[in-house]
């Protein structure tokens, strides 16, 4: 396994105590609320129903909103002010954001910046933040480090629970060099990459 990929592991299992913990009082009601926000990488194949069905499968019942528009990033949605008033509303137990693979500083610092103000609403408003961590293109697949690290820093730095799937398809591909979780555009996810999705985001979740 990469490097990255053991580190990032690594992090993620030191930590789960402390997910565990955060988490508990939310996963044990018989409902949890979870919103999506997001772009084209959520809404595709629309990967908070499979979060639903899966987490069926595991006799959980969840509740589910996606605000997700193409080529979105958390800024956009910030500046849309929609998704202030869904949090404010207190419905909601987790929160899921994501952007594009966001390998470079820009990228980077919206997502630290940005998660922040994310983080902070969901304080007050007793949801627990997260995020999903996508992946580049095939065209841009020697950047995929950079999108590992950017998110599962944003992700320590805000205290939020990372959903480490971009690191999941990394290490597939990478062990087995089948690319199956892209879509034919070599971007978006196939039906399998948002199946995968939503298997990391349920067994991170309610492990």
């Amino acid at each position: 396994m990469h490097k990255l990929l053991i580190i990032l592991f690594f992090l993620i299992i030191t930590n789960s105590s402390t997910y565990s913990q955060e988490t508990s009082n939310k996963t044990s009601k018989t409902e949890i609320s979870i919103l999506f926000i997001g772009n084209s990488l959520t809404y595709t194949n629309n990967l908070p129903e499979l979060v639903k069905k899966y987490a069926k499968q595991k006799r959980i019942r969840i509740h589910t909103k996606m605000v997700a528009f193409p080529n979105h990033a958390i800024e956009d949605h910030w500046n849309d002010r929609k998704v202030q008033k869904l949090i404010s509303s207190k419905k909601y137990d987790f929160v899921i954001i994501q952007q594009g693979p966001s390998s470079q500083y820009n990228g980077r610092k919206m997502l630290l910046e940005y998660g922040k103000k994310y983080s902070d609403l969901c304080k007050i408003n007793e949801a627990k933040l997260c995020y999903f961590m996508v992946w580049p293109s095939l065209h841009n697949y020697h950047t995929f480090d950079g999108v590992i690290k950017n998110y599962a820093d944003a992700a320590s730095i805000n205290n939020a629970i990372l959903f480490p799937v971009g690191a999941a398809w990394k290490n597939y591909i990478d062990t087995t060099n089948n690319k199956k979780y892209y879509g034919l555009d070599g971007f978006h996810p196939s039906i399998k990459g948002s199946k995968i999705a939503a298997k990391v985001i349920v067994n991170l979740l309610f492990e």
